[in-house]
This record gives C-alpha cells, structure tokens and sequence, in this order.
C-alpha cells in the first residue's frame, strides 16, 4: 500500500491504483485482445509486493515498457494448393522482449491464430525464457493456417511462403523460432530448408526442434511433456506426496500431453484419460500409451479410435468432460483456457491434490483462483512447461558450439533446470510474503531478472 511518487509530479496514488491504472491502458490500447489482456493481468496482479519493495522499477517505467512489443510483424502468406488455387494466409512474429538475449519462441501453425493469441503467448515467453536461466528473450509467432487435412506438398509451400517473409526478421543472434501448436519436425525442416535457401548459408541456430540429422538436439522431443512432470514432481516431494502410486488425467494427446503421460508413468503414476479437440477416452486399467503414440505420431488418426484397440475402455464427445475424471493430479496439456472455473471445482471435488500446466495457460483466472483457495498444489504453465524452450535453448548452445549431447546429457540438464525453477519461484514468493504460492512466486522471479536488466541497458 506503498504511496508512489514521481519527480515532476507528486501524486498520492497506491501500487495497486498504479497497476489498475496500466491494466486499463492494455485493455484501451488492445481493445479486443482478450488473451493478451488476461495473460497481463494476472502478471501486474502478482507484481504488487514487488514494486511496493522496489519502486525503482515504476521510476524507470519498466512496466510501461514491458506491457508493450519491442516489435510486432504482420505478413501475407500466399501459397498454391493441391488444386492449383492461391490460398492466403496471415503469418505473425511479435519479438516481445530482447533485455536477457535473443528472441525466442515458438510459432503456431492453428486456425485460432490472431494477434491477441500470439501477444500472450509472446508475453508469458518473456518470464517463462528468464525463469529458464538461459539468455533468450521472449517472442512467439505463426499463422492461422490449419495444417490438418493438407497434403506434404500444400505444407511444404506454405512453410516456404511463410518462411520467405520470416527470414527478413530473424537469425541465430536475432530471433530463433523453435514448433509450437500445428508446428513439428516436418514443418520445421521445411522452414529451415528454405531459410538456408534464401540466406545461402547454414546457420543451424536460426531454428529449434530441428531433426536430429541437421542440428537437431536430443530429448527436445519429450523437453516439455518430461519438464512438466520434473516441475510437478519437485512440487510433490516438498509436500511429502510423489507421482508414484497417483492417479493422472492428461488432457490433449499431442506432444506435450504424450511424454508428460509417459513420464508420469515412468515414475509410477497410472493415467486414466487423454483427449482431442473431438472428446476424451477413459481407461480405468491405465491408458496404454503405445496405441496413443501409433494413432498420432504415425496413423494420424482421432483419440476415439482407441475404443477399438481397448474394449475396457470408454469415449465420450466434448473434451472438458475430462476433469469429472476423479485423480490425484491433473495436467492440462491441450491449449489456452480449457479448465474453467466449473471444471476447477469438479476437480477439487473430487480430491485432486495438483494441477500442473502442461499447455500455455490452460486454465482460467477464475479456475487458478478456485485451486488455490482450496490449496490444491498448482504449477503455472510459464514455470512448468518451461522445460521445451529450456532445451530449445540447450539446442542453441549445441549448434554453437558443433557439439551433440548425448540424451541423458540433455535430460540431466533439463532436470536441473526444472528443479532450479521450482526454487527460484518458491524462494521468490517466500521473499514476497506469498509462500507456497508458486504462480505469483514464478512471475516474480521471471520478472526481476528482466527488469533489472532493462533498467541496466537505459530507456529503450
């Protein structure tokens, strides 16, 4: 409740007015931006205690600076399809912030891709980057072209056209987008092949998540699913419970949600449920994660097909259905706001002890709010899901350096970094009289980082 106070002008004004004053200036400044405008809020929300103890932060207007993109590129995509008819498409790159290193982030390739949507994920990327201890900044990127239903070559020309514009704003010291949603090895090595095309040169670390054959890391396949249950599993231990013996709800079956479930596994959790964008499964004897990965990494076929390999199991239509599921710990790993504040109490009804954020914000303000008032353990995605761009990063350092790492290499450093992550959050919110509460703790921590070194590189 700190009173604030500017040279040139003196005015009695509290850090919370402060932060509702710039909150109100995102929503007038990106009116119909209502991702970008929550993935804010609840950033300033956490940041209070911060700026009471530290109003050199306001004094150099480090929020000010921060709540807006350093850059934000908009582009036209044209492209061929099979028939022989022009598509376009709109492309995107926001570089957010570059106070700590170069941007990065991944692009989305998904129908629902529109400025808002890359805002907020470009803006988590900046705390979720510093958490991370590497030295990128936070960017984040794509297109509202759906890669679903289109042939290799209609993919392979659109990452061309896409790429064409993308090159003219990135490097391996600029700007190093890495797959996100719709984005995997194949569309990276489409973009990489015409980067190399164009610029006439290799430069291996303009892209993350490459294929092991051309610079690709390994392990940066299962970074995030893997780092989720690091997180998680650290957040467990320090409340005397483990992933041993749980049972585990993981909602989505793509990338993320594949290797959180066979980490979870690994440690000896059963998962009972996954989903699609169509519905999820139910398997009480423990889903089998082998057809999971036969029907989406190779057949390319809906979740419900899994019935047919399954009798013992059940389908159901509609994909948030899936947290009436009881468990002891549920992983969101499927795509913004699907766990609401409805879903949030079917699952603290039913005893779920930890949520942990495998997507990029999965969970409403509301459903966060609700878990943490009735103490359910809760892992943010910007700190939990941080493992992917952790080894993307590792992925960098490899391609500088012309080394390769070996998995379990990779593994252990992931492992460390997910550690140091929890500390760094919990230490954060201890010091912020907020303890145990990791969503504010992860936001501090990412913050301070990034701040100071704004301020430390002058009013730019």
């Amino acid at each position: 409740m700190k009173v604030l106070e500017k040279k040139e002008e003196i005015y009695t004004q509290t850090v919370e007015d402060y932060m509702k004053h710039l909150f109100n200036s995102v929503q007038e400044r990106n009116p119909h931006e209502g991702e970008f405008q929550q993935a804010v809020k609840e950033v300033l929300d956490s940041l209070v205690p911060v700026l009471e103890k530290n109003p050199k932060y306001i004094k150099h207007g480090v929020l000010e600076r921060l709540l807006e993109p350093e850059r934000m590129i908009s582009f036209r995509v044209p492209w061929v399809d099979d028939s022989g008819k022009i598509q376009v498409n709109r492309g995107y790159r926001v570089q957010f912030n570059s106070a700590i290193g170069p941007y990065k982030g991944g692009l989305r390739f998904h129908a629902s891709v529109n400025a808002s949507i890359i805002k907020f994920l470009g803006f988590e990327q900046i705390f979720k980057n510093s958490l991370t201890g590497q030295p990128i900044g936070g960017g984040k990127g794509g297109s509202d072209f759906d890669p679903k239903g289109k042939s290799d070559l209609e993919i392979m020309r659109f990452c061309q056209s896409f790429m064409t514009e993308l090159s003219k704003h990135i490097g391996p010291d600029i700007d190093v987008p890495a797959g996100d949603i719709g984005v995997g090895a194949r569309e990276i090595g489409y973009m990489f092949g015409q980067y190399k095309r164009l610029k006439g040169a290799y430069e291996a670390g303009v892209l993350t998540g490459k294929g092991i054959g051309y610079g690709g890391s390994l392990g940066r396949k299962e970074a995030t699913g893997y780092g989720l249950v690091y997180f998680v599993e650290e957040m467990l231990i320090a409340q005397g419970l483990s992933f041993k013996n749980s049972t585990v709800v993981v909602s989505g079956s793509g990338n993320v949600s594949i290797y959180a479930m066979e980490k979870a596994m690994q440690l000896g959790a059963k998962v009972v449920a996954c989903s699609d964008s169509n519905g999820y499964i139910y398997d009480p004897n423990g889903i089998n994660l082998d057809t999971v990965k036969r029907l989406k990494e190779e057949d390319n076929k809906r979740i419900y097909e899994y019935v047919k390999a399954h009798p013992g199991a059940s389908y159901e239509e509609g994909y948030t259905g899936i947290w009436g599921i009881p468990c002891d710990i549920a992983l969101p790993c499927a795509t913004q706001n699907e766990l609401n504040k409805e879903s949030a109490e079917k699952l603290i009804s039913n005893g779920t002890k930890a949520v942990g954020e495998g997507a990029n914000m999965p969970s409403t303000l509301e459903a966060v709010d609700a878990f943490l008032e009735h103490n359910v353990l809760f892992a943010p995605a910007k700190a939990a899901n941080a493992g992917g761009v952790a080894v993307s990063a590792l992925e960098m350092a490899q391609n500088s350096a012309r080394v390769a790492w070996t998995e379990d290499e990779v593994d252990r450093k992931l492992q460390d970094i997910m550690k140091d992550i929890y500390i760094k959050s919990m230490k954060a919110s201890e010091e912020y009289a907020t303890k145990g509460n990791i969503v504010v703790g992860a936001n501090i921590a990412g913050f301070v980082k990034v701040a100071d070194a704004m301020i430390e590189q002058g009013i730019i």
